[in-house]
């Protein structure tokens, strides 16, 4: 039974001084102290279906019993956390931590209160504490079993696997099934089972920890996660459901999200008897009303949610807890209800703090252990399990790691030096975990250090295999390592880098660095030491280019020779020809590629004097290695110019067969598919016009008498005829991919893919109606003008509302006409229409674009037929944004492709071919440093910009992003002095209230930053197009 007085409080342990956490109380007035009167026993049910009792004082705050409850389990983040139970009429509440538990709680020896999660985090890479993801994962498990977290077949087998991983260990069919027969994860389960096991096949080797955080990786991106449904009703008397999360007040109607509206949008939130009132702020932009309001059961039932919504705004959005309003002398008005306790920002800073001691945990349904629940005597071990002991060893801080490592039965010593301090426990593992275990040693050692990192990487396994099997990426705090599913002592005192994860292993790129701030800091003493110890030359820099870029390249390549390869070899769905015609022009280019980066990285090691230090001058130079294997590359034009024919053959082939358009859905879902599969297809084309451009800098660096500058003329000169050849077929392949990407946007189109029919523009107008001025969808096309709006589809594409033919259309401008900023009228031979742009440069785009489409619909010989056909909505795109109201203006960590369509319909942007073809030829790759507006520190991170989107990754070797931000309405801007950034070569990404500051490594990375993300935040206008080549654009 847990014990009040001689536990120190969950506000003690933060460091909360006596007075905090009282919203109710005057400025200045004292938490009043614990009653010390009679005790009553109140049951609580945890959330590993236990029950445990606490005495706690009859008129004590429901606050004294959270905290009892923390402390019975050394819960040091139980600010997540909360109490509720069934009031006397039958309604879910939360405990009141100000209100005295008598006054809340009518009859405390018959009512059993509820352990649960309160506050669900948007990433739970936010938990430091292994025990709180534990909790969350039993919750997730809870929630499973009740039917509120609803999700499909694949993905419950996927949960149910991660925890059936955590209970039982690695995999084995008779115990698997045994398990499943005993233990219901969720109703019907048994048609799932198989499934189940297919995927706990692939977890072998995985900690209880890192199911864990596996469990909630998949579950925080279901739209039903951390929801709690409140029914209700709109003005309309149609039934919907009300609820809360961290980003604002949500909608439903079923399991359906049908609408949100964010923090930033809500003024006030107010009840008056049954009514929800949610007051948002002005927006020209919305076509809701100022007000809205939602009838609900009954006035408490109101209350209560009106309640869980102040404290989930507070806890969330606030940076410390909110100051108590004075009492009023006379009297009061309305409830005084305020969130008590620290906001997640608090919980955050203090356990970055580290203040704070771990203790272990039981897991009550894992048959085996993490870290903090290691407490059997090392005679409890497996004794056939060989010991490996480990040390690091830092030197100093110009030098790079010594790492000493040996295999099984050898001691593999990694020591680490911290104020003279050294630790070398030793760990119990199994061959193959001591194989891992040395690779991710050798892995952090090369992610710590730069010098290191860009090392070929010969000695290293690669997986060239996808797997399902991930690995736990742990809190930066660990100061523990947990040990694989056959046990083994604890390391203890030992401090981990950053980018260690608690199982030894590399850091999952599942932890989103971009969510979880206090990952990764590298301070400006390893960032000068790092600089004096690289060259300066530009030339150097240009060759980083290439080995950077060449990295994303081969990594694509992966995509197709590795990844969609073991998709469609696990079905027999796709033709053989079509296999031999995809993967055997692509291979041939991956190994090609894997030789070629190879020998750039050897060259950059020796131009940094990493290897071979004494060989200067000659070694200091690229273009010898570029000449050579552009003209090896020669030889590959035979497969280069197939890729046309694999494009148009595996459309084909998804036109024809319904399984193969399943399969190339379903892959498309997969995260390591962070494009369109098409995009990939074209990548070998888009590498050709890179290489290009860098020999073409690189020619303009060096001065005639450069002993380079003849071999990168003659490299040049190559690559120019190669790209030469493939120009015309790689502008017809493009606009082939972009007309079968849009028609998986658009509702109502048979046939938008036929010869001649040419792409130029889409982006978001407002159209004149009766209604006044609603934003449209609007493409562009050689021969016909679309305007379409949002559709009501789960996977929200466009539903088209009308077609112009351009076939004796005029434009006119009609701003004085209407009254309306940026306006004109479109005439055409059966219908006109009023729309207006966003600004004046969007206007003349458009303008511009569509005279230039009329003029050549002038030229054919007649009006296009109609194509506006019936086809019926494809709910299950995998190129669009999943079911959501908005696109969010940050961060995106969904791992499904967002469809540009979707980016420019919610930034009002437009976009033409040729900004395409500049997005395709303005690709970068490379580290940069990333620090939010109010961060202290800098974090490094891999950064791939393609697409109009940087996508952001922990380091080059992750096989997926972690988070991606479309940047297409982002302004570009360097720092002001008055943003106190004083770093050199910073610049600043900033859209709304977003703002993120990047840092790169030299005068030549910035330039090339700035220039590539430029394209991205400001599209080309028509006179540019109009000076390029004419003939190669439409």
């Amino acid at each position: 039974m847990g014990e009040v007085e001689q536990r120190s409080t969950a506000g003690s342990r933060l460091g909360v001084q006596e007075n905090a956490g009282i919203s109710t109380l005057e400025h200045g007035q004292k938490l009043p102290a614990t009653p010390t009167g009679k005790l009553t026993s109140i049951k609580i049910q945890m959330l590993d279906d236990t029950q445990e009792s606490f005495e706690v004082p009859q008129r004590a705050p429901g606050k004294v019993l959270l905290d009892a409850v923390c402390n019975h389990l050394n819960l040091v983040e139980g600010d997540y956390f909360g109490l509720e139970f069934l009031d006397h009429k039958k309604i879910t509440v939360w405990l009141d931590l100000l209100k005295p538990i008598v006054k809340q709680i009518r009859r405390p020896k018959h009512i059993v209160l509820k352990f649960v999660v309160k506050f669900f985090p948007p990433d739970h890479a936010q938990l430091q504490e292994e025990l709180t993801r534990y909790l969350f994962a039993l919750q997730v498990k809870q929630d499973l079993e009740k039917g509120r977290l609803t999700c499909n077949d694949t993905s419950a087998a996927l949960l149910i696997s991660h925890i059936v991983q955590s209970e039982i260990g690695d995999f084995d069919e008779t115990i698997d099934r045994e398990h499943l027969v005993k233990n219901k994860y969720i109703p019907q389960q048994e048609a799932l089972e198989d499934k189940i096991m297919e995927f706990h096949r692939n977890h072998i080797g995985q900690t209880p920890a890192e199911s864990d955080f596996q469990l909630l990786e998949i579950a925080r991106r279901l739209e039903m996660y951390g929801i709690r449904l409140h029914p209700a009703k709109d003005r309309e008397g149609t039934k919907i459901n009300l609820a809360v999360a961290h980003t604002g007040i949500l909608v439903f109607q079923g399991h359906t999200k049908i609408n949100a509206f964010n923090w930033a949008k809500v003024r006030k939130l107010s009840f008056k008897r049954k009514r929800f009132l949610i007051k948002l702020r002005p927006d020209v932009n919305s076509s809701f009303q100022d007000t809205l309001e939602f009838l609900m059961a009954s006035r408490d039932f109101c209350k209560a949610f009106w309640k869980i919504c102040v404290e989930h705004h507070a806890f969330f959005r606030l940076f410390e807890e909110p100051k108590p309003k004075p009492k009023p002398v006379l009297f009061t008005r309305g409830s005084s209800f305020r969130f008590s306790g620290r906001t997640q920002k608090q919980v955050l800073d203090y356990v970055k703090e580290g203040g704070h001691k771990k203790v272990p945990f039981e897991r009550k349904h894992s048959k085996i252990h993490s870290v903090r629940s290691l407490t059997a005597k090392p005679s409890e071990q497996h004794a056939e399990v060989p010991t490996q002991s480990c040390s690091i060893t830092y030197g100093d801080g110009a030098g790079s790691p010594v790492v000493q490592s040996c295999w099984q039965g050898k001691e593999l010593k990694v020591t680490m030096e911290d104020g003279g301090q050294q630790a070398s426990p030793s760990l119990k593992k199994s061959p193959k975990e001591g194989r891992r275990l040395n690779s991710a040693m050798m892995a952090t050692m090369e992610e710590e250090e730069e010098v290191a990192k860009d090392r070929p990487q010969h000695n290293r396994p690669q997986a060239q295999q996808p797997s399902t099997a991930g690995s736990l990426a742990g809190s930066p705090h660990l100061s523990e390592l947990s040990i694989n599913s056959q046990g083994g002592p604890a390391m203890a005192n030992v401090t981990l880098s950053p980018n260690l994860s608690p199982d030894n292993r590399q850091a999952s790129p599942l932890v989103s660095p971009l969510l979880n701030d206090q990952t990764g800091i590298r301070t400006d003493d390893e960032e000068e030491v790092r600089r004096k110890r690289f060259p300066t030359d530009t030339a150097y820099f240009i060759a980083k280019e290439v080995s950077t870029t060449e990295r994303t390249y081969l990594k694509d390549l992966e995509v197709i020779t590795s990844w969609f390869q073991n998709s469609v070899s696990k079905d027999d769905c796709m033709p053989e020809t079509l296999k031999n015609l995809i993967f055997s022009n692509f291979e041939p280019l991956h190994k090609f590629h894997t030789t070629f980066l190879k020998e750039i990285e050897q060259r950059l090691a020796l131009w940094e004097g990493r290897s071979n230090a004494h060989l200067k001058g000659d070694y200091q130079r690229i273009g010898d290695v570029m000449l050579k294997n552009i003209k090896s590359m020669k030889q590959l034009t035979i497969h280069l110019r197939k890729h046309s024919e694999v494009l148009v053959e595996l459309e084909n082939g998804i036109k024809n067969s319904r399984k193969l358009e399943a399969l190339c859905r379903d892959f498309e879902m997969q995260k390591v598919c962070y494009l369109p599969l098409n995009t990939f297809l074209l990548r070998p084309l888009h590498r050709l016009m890179h290489y290009k451009q860098i020999m073409e800098r690189l020619c303009k660096h060096y001065p005639p008498n450069h002993v380079d500058f003849r071999d990168s003329r003659a490299a040049l000169a190559e690559i120019s005829e190669m790209v030469a050849q493939l120009h015309s077929s790689m502008l017809k392949m493009e606009n082939f991919q972009k007309l079968h990407e849009l028609k998986k946007d658009l509702i109502g189109i048979d046939n938008l893919v036929i010869p001649g029919r040419e792409f130029i523009r889409l982006g978001s107008l407002s159209k004149l109606s009766g209604k006044g001025l609603q934003q449209r969808m609007f493409f562009l096309f050689s021969d016909v003008l679309l305007y379409t709006s949002r559709g009501l589809t789960a996977s929200n594409q466009f539903k088209v509302h009308g077609q112009l033919p351009l076939y004796g259309m005029m434009i006119e401008e009609s701003e004085e006409e209407w009254g309306v900023p940026h306006c004109f009228t479109l005439r055409g031979q059966h219908q006109s229409i009023i729309v207006a742009a966003s600004n004046r440069s969007e206007m003349d785009k458009w303008s511009e674009d569509i005279q230039m489409a009329i003029d050549l619909a002038e030229k054919c010989n007649g009006p296009a037929p109609e194509f506006l056909g019936s086809s019926p909505p494809d709910t299950n795109d995998p190129l669009t944004v999943s079911d959501c109201t908005s696109l969010p203006a940050g961060l995106i960590s969904d791992q499904r492709p967002v469809s540009i369509s979707y980016v420019c319909w919610y930034r009002m942007q437009s976009l033409s071919f040729y900004d395409i073809l500049q997005s395709d030829e303005n690709q970068l790759s490379g580290n940069l440093l990333r620090k939010f507006k109010n961060s202290n520190g800098w974090q490094k991170l891999w950064v791939v910009f393609t697409n109009f989107c940087m996508f952001f990754y922990k380091s080059h070797q992750d096989n997926h992003p972690l988070a991606s931000l479309p940047l297409l309405g982002y302004s570009l801007t360097i720092p002001s002095e008055s943003e106190n950034i004083h770093k050199d070569y910073v610049f600043k990404l900033h859209f709304k209230s977003h703002v993120y500051y990047f840092r790169a490594e030299s005068e030549y990375t910035f330039e090339r930053w700035m220039e590539v993300i430029r394209s991205a935040t400001n599209p080309a206008s028509r006179i540019r197009v109009l000076s390029h080549e004419e003939s190669h654009v439409y």
